[in-house]
């Protein structure tokens, strides 16, 4: 876990892989975005993607997971706000890499504790395709003195 104090401007942090199969494509769509070009290999092929893709919800929760099973993700206490941006589909049997790297962090001034981060998140697939980015600004637990 890392504290407040323990995140470095500018370091950019590998967190983790994650290998998206078709099934798991089609098993989240059904259940919480039940969209043709989801869950329908027919119907996508003849869509504006050309093919199966990920919905914007399972590859923000694909993000989430990679974040959430990493020993190096930050003590977060609150997300306070975020821009989400999907740049390319996940397509079936794609490899996503998520990066993490802070661009500014500050003392909160009204909460003893924790800090003020800023970073930016980004999934990439194996072609180096950015399929989502996010600009946040987090609350971080300092360490316990």
């Amino acid at each position: 876990m890392r504290y407040f104090e323990d995140v470095e401007v500018g370091v950019r942090l590998e967190l983790g892989e994650h290998h998206v199969s078709r099934d798991e494509i089609v098993r989240f769509a059904s259940e919480w975005d039940p969209q043709p070009f989801h869950t329908d290999d027919a119907m996508a092929a003849a869509s504006v993607f050309g093919g199966l893709t990920a919905s914007s919800c399972h590859t923000y929760s694909i993000s989430s997971l990679i974040f959430s099973r990493n020993p190096k993700r930050m003590a977060v206490a609150a997300l306070l706000g975020s821009e989400l941006r999907f740049p390319f589909p996940v397509r079936v049997d794609d490899v996503l890499q998520l990066s993490d790297r802070c661009s500014e962090k500050r003392l909160s001034a009204s909460r003893p504790g924790v800090g003020i981060v800023r970073s930016r998140t980004v999934l990439t697939n194996q072609r180096e395709e950015e399929t989502f980015v996010m600009d946040a600004s987090y609350l971080v637990q300092c360490r316990a003195t």
